[in-house]
């Protein structure tokens, strides 16, 4: 248990489900109160905050904004503000994926992708900033990706959006390297997610073979260890970062990817 973080509050988008939610439910088990976001149908949303209120005895709030609409970012922060008591950390996760070559990208999918992965951490940012300067405490991490620092083809919104968000991470850093917030970014590679279970297993299914032998094909292209990063690694991670362990680590990326970015 980090000492400073019982009481805090934290904002985690994209958290109904994957990365967000185990970030949610490891800070939880921090004492932090959770501000929850993402697409979910009502009942899994009750389902959600009841498991973390009984596990972990923090209060919970939940705010579905579409992340592409400004207006409801705004909205968002503000209520979880108004619900916890204040937004101490934020976690910008929320992210949507598309694969086309650049000459055939959808403009429409393009904008779509850079307004949530990218504009929609900018808006948190730009609202839950001030609050925490006015404390002098807070921690922003985003989570960008591997294609925040390398590229792959037929990505080309995706790799623009979290290049962006490493260039966010070190610019607002900048900005507040004197005061007692720190903003950061975690670059995660292949990690395991439902989605990656199901690639997995189509390609387990459409190769007859295991599971364990499907998983090594997908992803020893690009990562070294072929062994997926687990979601509760990255909750680690980012809790160590809300730490007062982490209060002079400021516009740092860090690199969780078996090795994807040391070839």
């Amino acid at each position: 248990m980090f000492a400073n973080l019982p009481g805090k509050v934290a904002l985690i988008t994209g958290s109904t489900s994957g990365i967000g939610l185990s970030v949610a439910k490891k800070l939880a088990s921090q004492g932090v109160h959770i501000g929850l976001n993402g697409f979910a149908k009502p009942e899994e949303v009750v389902a959600i905050r009841k498991e973390i209120e009984n596990q972990f005895k923090v209060k919970t709030f939940y705010h579905g904004a579409d992340l592409k609409e400004a207006p409801q970012v705004k909205s968002m922060v503000q209520e979880t503000s108004q619900a916890l008591g204040s937004v101490d950390i934020l976690v910008n996760n929320a992210g949507i994926q598309y694969i086309e070559s650049a000459v055939n990208f959808p403009e429409q999918k393009f904008n779509e992708i850079i307004a949530i992965n990218l504009t929609a951490a900018f808006l948190t940012t730009k609202y839950a900033l001030p609050k925490m300067l006015n404390q002098n405490w807070g921690r922003i991490i985003n989570i960008a990706s591997v294609h925040g620092l390398v590229a792959s083809v037929n990505k080309c919104a995706y790799v623009a959006a979290k290049h962006g968000i490493v260039g966010l991470t070190k610019a607002t850093a900048l900005e507040v390297a004197k005061t007692g917030v720190t903003i950061n970014a975690v670059c995660p590679g292949w990690v395991m997610t439902k989605l990656i279970e199901t690639q997995i297993q189509q390609r387990a299914d459409q190769y007859k073979i295991s599971f364990e032998e499907a998983q090594i094909k997908l992803l020893e292209e690009k990562q070294p260890s072929v062994t997926p990063v687990q979601t509760e690694q990255l909750g680690d991670l980012i809790t160590f970062l809300c730490s007062n362990s982490a209060s002079q680590i400021k516009g740092s990326t860090y690199t969780m990817d078996g090795g994807w970015t040391a070839q």
